[in-house]
């Protein structure tokens, strides 16, 4: 006798495909999935096309490695933009959070990550190299470090003062308002925002 029914295979694989997703535990994933499949086809075939076309046309930019469609991205191409100046942030989405503040006008470095020996992430799974590389090509005047205020954050910032710092460049951190242990993608717009205006030099 089979242990198990072939049509329950499908609903098994959504299953375990979304409980792969970071902050998606086994019951948020078969609630998802019991979800869609109550859901009418449309909704459903919208969310499949729309990962599929994220996977399709989405890329990063060569130049800050920020998502984008077209490469360089929109922020790099943008020639009202401040070169003088390089936000180094951990995600695309933490330039998200800082492009609403409104307060910066500068580029940014996307390193996709933090240190974190924990989880078996070093500088080299990072992009460290390119981060170098740019600081030395483009010779800005201040580099901001704004990554987040937790442990592998702060490892990262000053993995990345040790390596670029005590030059020309002056070195800075958004100023303390954001919550130690937070992610900087959480924080509210004026936070953001002051924390950006009130950095500090490192």
């Amino acid at each position: 006798m089979r242990s198990r029914n072939v049509t329950v295979e499908p609903v098994s694989r959504l299953i375990d495909e979304f409980a792969r997703l970071p902050g998606i535990g086994p019951k948020s994933a078969s609630r998802l999935t019991f979800y869609l499949l109550r859901a009418p086809r449309e909704q459903a075939l919208g969310l499949a096309e729309a990962i599929l076309e994220v996977k399709d046309r989405i890329v990063l930019c060569s130049r800050c490695f920020n998502i984008t469609e077209s490469d360089p991205c929109n922020l790099c191409s943008d020639e009202g933009r401040d070169t003088s100046t390089i936000c180094v942030v951990e995600e695309p989405l933490d330039v998200l959070a800082l492009e609403r503040t409104g307060e910066y006008r500068g580029l940014y470095h996307v390193l996709h990550g933090a240190i974190s020996p924990v989880d078996g992430i070093g500088p080299d799974q990072l992009r460290m190299r390119e981060l170098f590389k740019r600081v030395e090509d483009e010779r800005p005047s201040e580099v901001i470090l704004a990554t987040n205020p937790n442990i592998e954050g702060e490892a990262t910032a000053m993995y990345i003062l040790r390596q670029i710092g005590g030059g020309s460049v002056t070195i800075s951190r958004p100023a303390s308002g954001l919550p130690v242990g937070s992610d900087l993608e959480y924080a509210d717009e004026i936070t953001l925002g002051r924390a950006l205006a009130g950095r500090q030099a490192l």
